[in-house]
């Protein structure tokens, strides 16, 4: 999957040629360039980016110097790819996109982890993703110290508020439980509460695995959690407000899991470049 999205980005910045490289730089020409991070952060798509330059020429000398998720500072150099000057230029941007796009949701994702981590809190990504990335996305934000949440519609049954509108009382949600978990036992069932006689009338139907509380205040994340009392095998999830800002108080209810759209729908680029020295 990821050769095969390379491929079409590079075909999309390249087009039928390079007419810049192809132009203004001598074919023979060799050059050395690094990839340099130019802010704090946490780098992802390191190895991602280093198969962009061999996409481009398999003779260019592509070496690693950092591993995704490790957490740097400005000026760390990250890879170094050395041969021919047309074939880095012509690799740069597109692998320079995956690796801002990449880093960033995972330095977003270390800053959210960080703010938990003197809870039992997680925090999840969700499918707010780009398209065609998410597989990227989220191993971003395990790079960044997060968790994933479904990859998709087919690994977990997530019952939201506009499945509960058109089918949503509580015999018909313990007739399709059932039937999912006796043809699809692996795939776990989260239903979505925003009110707490909800979350009690979830509590009380077998088989649900998660319970997601939506845009819950802080009074009623703790009382949701109250009310799971000792049942730890029940996970309970609050979505929804949650920011840089509010995050810590969210996990400080005793919630299992925090998801955050943010992480992949707006983590900022982080600031990477490659610079140029002469090989010669």
């Amino acid at each position: 999957m990821s050769r095969k999205l390379i491929l079409m980005a590079l075909a999309e910045d390249i087009g039928p040629g390079d007419v810049t490289s192809g132009y203004f730089i001598p074919e023979s020409r060799t050059a050395r360039a690094f990839v340099t991070v130019r802010e704090e952060g946490v780098v992802s798509g390191v190895n991602l980016a280093k198969q962009v330059f061999l996409a481009v020429d398999a003779d260019l000398e592509v070496r690693v110097m950092v591993e995704d998720g490790s957490k740097v500072g400005a000026g760390a150099m990250l890879m170094q790819v050395e041969g021919k000057a047309r074939s880095i230029l012509t690799a740069e941007r597109t692998a320079l996109n995956f690796l801002q796009r990449l880093s960033g949701v995972a330095t977003l994702t270390s800053l959210y982890v960080t703010l938990v981590k003197h809870t039992r809190a997680r925090i999840l990504d969700t499918r707010k993703t780009t398209p065609g990335y998410r597989k990227l996305e989220k191993q971003a934000v395990l790079d960044g110290g997060g968790d994933n949440h479904r990859m998709g519609l087919f690994d977990r049954a997530m019952v939201k508020d506009n499945h509960l509108l058109i089918e949503g009382d509580v015999a018909a949600l313990r007739d399709a439980i059932k039937r999912l978990k006796t043809e699809k036992p692996g795939v776990e069932v989260e239903l979505e509460a925003d009110r707490l006689d909800q979350v009690a009338a979830f509590l009380e139907i077998e088989g649900v695995d998660h319970i997601l509380l939506d845009n819950m205040t802080l009074e009623e994340l703790a009382e949701a959690v109250a009310m799971r009392a000792e049942n730890y095998n029940l996970k309970l999830e609050a979505s929804g407000g949650v920011t840089l800002e509010t995050v810590a108080g969210i996990a400080e209810t005793g919630v299992d899991f925090i998801s955050v759209g943010a992480l992949t729908h707006s983590a900022p680029a982080l600031d990477i470049g490659l610079d140029f020295t002469s090989s010669e």
